[in-house]
């Protein structure tokens, strides 16, 4: 097989929740377990960190590789889901695997695959963790897929874990209630593990203090010990000061990023503890800390291949891409699409269909010009449903049947001094990436 046949084999060979949503779930760590004994229990040979939560484990994750990377260390990344190419999800020092490797993998082991009939998550999950460990890996960063207690991520006894915060999505599958989802997130901590909760709610609190107590874990709340004392916008990021690290400059854009960054700080002070964040052939153990850790938060992109963070791609108009798909998300997106000081805006919007559409398109700015369309997923909501809810909203655009054609339109209207904005899905900004740039 070729990379791309391969890839297509494993989109479409087994079961698959980013492309059927809940018919392509499967709960429970059955086939992670045997996955993992089949290959030798890779995931025993190498120390790994656990991110969960709603919103923000992308990009503390990334950010906590490439701090790490900085230190001297060989970083695995496992993260989801893709934006252009399947490689990277799975990643070592930012480098995606090797196409060769998957081809590998997959034809060698095909067989025993379709014989135990496993997700596309479980697979991917089990490939990723044979490659760390063949890889030799010293740390991976392991982002949580979906939940916690039942993600086939699980199988880990991490060194620390980090949940970022808890929001009302995937209720389907998580729970009706913040106190249900933060029940199924906090099925990531570990007895005596140390956790990292970035932001809590008096709900989920509570949740959060019982599991910790129960699994005799210490846990720290990063909202109770502010790392990030002020921030403010920089020309590319965020200059954020600091209780520990002195000044930083953060170069992810997006407002959500402060909480982010508050919540990785306090898990760097956890690995400090640890004695994992001790730099290699450094005499000064703080000084030079501080400096991995700044030159990390300034190069995550570089470092990490993250993409799809109020991500820049064109000056002239300024063109922004951004991932967030939930309302939790947008009730940040909005308040900087707010802050956008343009001659006109527009808006390339498309959704998937288990979020809460009319939540989302409540805090969608009633200024805007919106071009609304569909990614090319079977989980995407149509344009002509989200026209009928923005004339509800009072919203003004029009239609395209894909995101290229749409953004095409823009590209002929839209003047130098415009605001250009590309999102409301991952698979929206995934099929920009893909078709447009």
């Amino acid at each position: 097989m070729t990379y791309q046949e391969t890839c297509e084999y494993l989109f479409n060979a087994m079961p698959m929740f980013e492309r059927q949503g809940a018919s392509g779930y499967k709960e429970g760590l059955d086939n992670s377990l045997a996955l993992d004994k089949h290959f030798g229990q890779p995931h025993k040979k190498f120390l790994a960190i656990h991110v969960a939560g709603t919103n923000g484990k992308g990009s503390c994750s990334h950010t906590l590789s490439a701090i790490l990377q900085m230190c001297g260390y060989r970083v695995g990344l496992y993260t989801s889901p893709h934006l252009v190419d399947f490689s990277e999800r799975i990643r070592i020092n930012g480098l995606p695997i090797p196409e060769e490797y998957v081809i590998n993998f997959v034809e060698k082991e095909k067989s025993y695959i379709e014989s135990i009939q496993p997700t596309f998550f479980e697979v991917t999950t089990a490939m990723a963790f044979k490659y760390f460990a063949e890889m030799k890996v010293d740390i991976a960063v392991i982002e949580v897929g979906l939940g916690g207690r039942l993600d086939c991520t699980n199988i880990i006894t991490p060194i620390l874990s980090v949940i970022t915060n808890i929001g009302m999505d995937h209720t389907q599958f998580l729970g009706s209630s913040l106190e249900q989802i933060a029940f199924e997130k906090a099925g990531i901590i570990k007895p005596g593990i140390p956790v990292v909760i970035g932001e809590t709610t008096p709900e989920t609190r509570t949740v959060f203090e019982t599991m910790a107590t129960e699994a005799h874990a210490p846990i720290v709340y990063a909202e109770d010990k502010p790392e990030v004392l002020d921030c403010s916008p920089s020309n590319k990021g965020f200059t954020y000061q600091t209780e520990h690290f002195g000044i930083l400059e953060g170069e992810l854009a997006g407002s959500y990023q402060v909480k982010n960054t508050n919540t990785i700080l306090c898990a760097v002070r956890q690995l400090e503890k640890l004695g994992y964040m001790h730099p290699i052939n450094c005499d000064s153990k703080s000084e030079c800390q501080n400096k991995e850790v700044k030159e990390g938060f300034k190069n995550i992109c570089k470092l990490t291949g993250l993409q799809g963070r109020w991500q820049t791609v064109r000056e002239k108009p300024k063109t922004v891409c951004d991932t967030g798909h939930n309302l939790p998300g947008w009730q940040y997106l909005s308040k900087q699409l707010g802050s956008v000081v343009c001659d006109q805006m527009h808006i390339l919007f498309g959704m998937v269909d288990d979020k809460d559409i009319e939540g989302v398109m409540a805090l969608l700015p009633k200024n805007a010009t919106y071009y609304f369309t569909k990614a090319s997923t079977k989980r995407s909501v149509s344009e002509s449903i989200l026209s009928l809810y923005a004339q509800q909203m009072g919203l003004q655009g029009k239609s395209y049947p894909n995101v290229a054609s749409a953004y095409d339109d823009i590209m002929c209207i839209a003047k130098d001094d415009d605001f250009v904005f590309i999102g409301g899905s991952s698979y929206i900004v995934a099929d920009f990436l893909k078709n447009c740039i």
